[in-house]
């Protein structure tokens, strides 16, 4: 499947986007490439490739290891010590521009 011109207007009027032709053009360009490579890699043959559950080296290994130390950073112990209560509600509204009393108010931002 190609991407045309229309699908690329067509999104970025969802998207609420003013594309200049070459903006148009550009990601017309773009998204063919994706495509393309996409195609690309479902024509290799995956037959003997076991599937994968996870694709970080976190898992899967040992407990005592607990991963790598690439993703040690990113992952905690989920842990209830420590909690503290939110803001209250009040207070969380105290400096908002505009408010109902109970939820902050934006103006409306989609015309259609």
């Amino acid at each position: 499947m190609r991407v045309t011109d229309k699908n690329v207007a067509y999104v970025a009027d969802l998207a609420n986007l003013e594309l200049s032709s070459e903006e148009l053009e550009r990601m017309l360009r773009d998204l063919n490439s994706i495509l393309g490579n996409i195609n690309r890699l479902n024509e290799l043959n995956t037959d003997d490739v076991a599937p994968m559950a996870q694709v970080s080296d976190r898992y899967g290994v040992d407990d005592a290891r607990q991963g790598s130390e690439r993703s040690a950073y990113a992952l905690r112990a989920d842990v209830k010590e420590g909690l503290r209560p939110s803001l209250p509600h009040q207070a969380a509204l105290k400096n908002a521009p505009d408010t109902d009393g109970t939820f902050f108010e934006v103006p409306k931002v989609i015309e259609r």
